[in-house]
């Protein structure tokens, strides 16, 4: 049994998970699970599943075979909805903020199944960016790349999420931005909430986790401590350039 499933009542477990697109097997017995304040990273490059798993997770995708759990409910057949209410946070890839609506207003609509969130969800957000704090009467349109990264992880916060879901984080960011937000990342898990990273950078994504997966072509071909991981000789050469 692998390390994943011992560990006891992981918060999040896909178990056995079979997912088409038509005719297509996409996803081919995908185990996965995530503890309570742990930090997990799925890696994999185009075309490898990593978009389809994290799907699956948010109930954008329904499963043909296997289960999906999340805090001890099994939420296979659940909406998306439902999966928000429960827990669930997503900063997706592209960020995905409103354009047309200010910073301030963009957070609020992370907090709003909790009425627009309360002041110490705020302070919490911009103690993490200040630079929200700077530009929150600005229309999300006209921030920078990493200005939006930055709203789009506090929107997600305001959720007071116990699982964030983080889509390609590092993508369209200057190498400098991408440490920093893998930064804010980590400090993020280390408040406990539980976080899964879904990434093409291997490197700088197993050196904040505690555990990482591989996929390739819809099945999960390396999985254990990123410790482990970021020396395994295969995954240097496939991804790290080594």
């Amino acid at each position: 049994m692998s390390e994943a499933l011992a560990a006891p009542a992981p918060l999040l477990r896909l178990a056995g998970i079979d997912t088409f697109y038509g005719p297509i097997h996409i996803l081919q017995g995908i185990e996965l699970a995530v503890g309570g304040g742990e930090l997990v990273c799925l890696l994999g490059g185009n075309a490898s599943g990593k978009s389809t798993t994290l799907k699956t997770i948010l109930g954008l995708v329904r499963p043909r075979a296997g289960t999906v759990e999340f805090d001890g409910e099994e939420i296979t057949a659940r909406p998306t909805n439902y999966r928000i209410r429960k827990g669930m946070a997503i900063v997706p890839e592209n960020r995905r903020l409103f354009a047309p609506m200010t910073v301030l207003e963009n957070l609020k609509l992370g907090a709003y199944l909790r009425a627009g969130g309360e002041p110490a969800d705020y302070e919490r957000v911009y103690t993490l960016f200040p630079r929200v704090y700077e530009r929150r009467e600005q229309l999300a349109g006209t921030l920078s790349g990493g200005e939006q990264q930055m709203v789009a992880m506090g929107r997600a916060l305001m959720a007071r999420p116990k699982l964030l879901l983080m889509d390609e984080p590092s993508m369209g960011l200057a190498p400098l931005l991408v440490e920093r937000s893998f930064e804010i990342i980590k400090q993020v898990n280390d408040e406990g909430v539980a976080v899964l990273v879904v990434e093409q950078n291997a490197n700088v994504s197993l050196s904040i986790a505690d555990r990482g997966y591989v996929l390739s072509t819809g099945r999960v071909v390396l999985e254990g401590k990123a410790s482990e991981l970021i020396v395994h000789d295969e995954l240097r050469k496939a991804y790290l350039g080594r």
